[in-house]
């Protein structure tokens, strides 16, 4: 929290303002659920969570994936037959989730960390394919047709997340333990080692740290962290489908992240809440909500170049209150 207190003192609010925003964000998401569809909420917490860990890789490491959507759905996916199939209780479906994108992020990251630039963002595109054909062609995916009937089962063996309060209390829960890791990750040694490789890395080279290391080990904590959210996201729909394997959610992971501001701790979780607005209350246009949403990221990135909370903390830098 020191660390939060100082980056907002940083753009130039007191202290306690900062505290008293951070107790406003807490004590609204505990009550969100009774003004707001509490699945609808629980969908945003789940992509904001998923943004946030793709934001770790691209805005503090400055590594642009293209396969991210590999992670979030190969968990989803591990995380309901297990609920389903073997009957595992849902935490342990979800550290299995964690652990299976764990370990593709360690296959994945090291074979594209030897690349930079386009050569690695279609090293990950291309081996983000191999997962989604997996998931097309393994028996137990369902094919086209998916996991569906996913239980949630009872939390510890005792508290039931059939009913969606509990449900919506544990996805926050989730939420918050999975952000507040990206954002230790991102205010410790670690992350500053990130950001250097990201400003100048042969300087950083120069300096003595093992750049390849640090690339990796960012790669697997984001591909974790995203697989975590696909996991719940599982157990919050009670299905698994192609959906969130397939590119098109790896393309749409970007779109968060720039319209919210990549590179800042909130801006991934603005451009998801953005994007999944738009996506559910313009439902009834069809398949126009496609070209809006393109018209939306259009305007913003013209128009807010570093993202909507991006400008919010310049504008907050130059103006003071």
């Amino acid at each position: 929290m020191s660390e939060a207190l100082r980056a907002g003192a940083s753009v130039g609010w007191p202290v306690a303002r900062v505290r008293g925003a951070f107790a406003v964000m807490f004590v609204a998401g505990l009550v969100l659920p009774f003004f707001v569809y509490p699945v609808f909420v629980m969908n945003v917490l789940c992509m904001a969570l998923f943004a946030s860990a793709f934001n770790l890789l691209l805005g503090y490491c400055g590594l642009l994936s293209f396969g991210h959507a590999a992670f979030l759905g190969a968990a989803g996916y591990l995380c309901a037959h297990a609920v389903k199939d073997w009957g595992l209780p849902p935490e342990v479906g979800l550290l299995l989730g964690v652990l299976l994108s764990a370990g593709l992020g360690l296959v994945i990251g090291g074979l594209a960390i030897r690349r930079s630039g386009i050569y690695f963002a279609m090293i990950t595109l291309g081996l983000a394919q191999v997962v989604y054909f997996l998931a097309v062609q393994l028996p137990f995916t369902g094919g086209d047709d998916g996991l569906q009937g996913v239980p949630r089962g009872k939390l510890l063996g005792l508290l039931s997340l059939e009913g969606r309060y509990a449900m919506y209390y544990f996805v926050y829960a989730v939420f918050l333990a999975g952000f507040f890791a990206i954002y230790r990750a991102i205010h410790s040694p670690f992350g500053h080692v990130l950001r250097s490789i990201r400003e100048n890395e042969p300087r950083a080279l120069s300096l003595g740290y093992d750049v390849d290391r640090y690339k990796l080990m960012a790669f697997v904590l984001s591909a974790a962290l995203a697989g975590l959210a696909g996991a719940t996201k599982a157990l919050v729909f009670q299905s698994e489908t192609l959906t969130d394997v397939h590119w098109h959610m790896s393309g749409e992971v970007v779109l968060m992240t720039l319209l919210g501001g990549m590179g800042t701790v909130m801006g991934p979780s603005v451009g998801a809440l953005i994007v999944l607005v738009l996506q559910n209350y313009l439902s009834g246009f069809g398949s126009w909500v496609t070209v809006i949403t393109g018209l939306v990221f259009v305007v913003g990135v013209l128009a807010f170049r570093r993202g909507f909370v991006g400008e919010a903390i310049a504008l907050a830098k130059k103006f003071p209150f």
